[in-house]
């Protein structure tokens, strides 16, 4: 973003903003959205999409970002319901609620944390280490480390972080083949993707 928003009103205005990029990916999808067209879906004047953004793409990020934060907070509240003891029970929430925003929030099928997006504009195996933090599943791997780390009283340490790691890789690909198959996620992918996590979890976590 080019500037943060200090005062409330601007804040409502970004968030408007970002709203109505996501109804319109859903819409016309990435290729076909344009800073106008969402400046008119918000009711605001193009400038203010333009003080905050330089162009499609960074609107697009953001509203990856604002996908991300949503998903701690979510997961933070599952959470708190579960003992500190039951790690499986943390998986099933963290996959569960990753289903539930794909099913329900508005252009989080085509950008969710940014992988799609990102996928279709720069190779993520061209990525180099200036740019890991632009990797989406770098990112949900190191929020995943902090919360199930503090929600299971150990160190977020390295062992943790490459397993946990490893686990989003391989869910993000089960996950899409799941979506490609039902959009709601084919319920027999999403189990055995269920089972094949905590079975490899289970060597770090148990």
């Amino acid at each position: 973003m080019r500037r943060a928003p200090v005062q409330r009103r601007s804040a409502e205005r970004l968030a408007r903003i970002l709203d109505a990029c996501a109804g319109l990916l859903d819409e016309t999808g990435y290729e076909r959205l344009s800073t106008r067209a969402v400046a008119a879906r918000a009711g605001v004047p193009i400038g203010s999409v333009y003080r905050f953004f330089g162009d499609k793409r960074a609107m697009a990020e953001a509203l990856a970002r604002r996908n991300l934060d949503s998903y701690a907070e979510r997961i933070t509240h599952r959470f708190t319901a579960l003992d500190p003891r039951d790690w499986r029970g943390a998986v099933d929430a963290v996959l569960d609620e990753y289903l539930a925003m794909k099913r329900t929030v508005p252009g989080f099928a085509l950008i969710d944390f940014g992988a799609q997006f990102l996928s279709g504009t720069r190779s993520r195996d061209a990525l180099g280490p200036a740019d890991e933090g632009a990797d989406p599943n770098l990112r949900v791997a190191g929020l995943l480390t902090a919360l199930l780390a503090a929600h299971l009283g150990r160190a977020p340490d390295a062992t943790l972080h490459r397993t946990v790691l490893v686990a989003v890789e391989a869910a993000d690909a089960l996950l899409r083949l799941a979506c490609r198959t039902d959009a709601a996620g084919d319920p027999g992918i999403v189990r055995e993707t269920r089972e094949l996590l905590r079975a490899y979890l289970a060597r770090t976590l148990d």
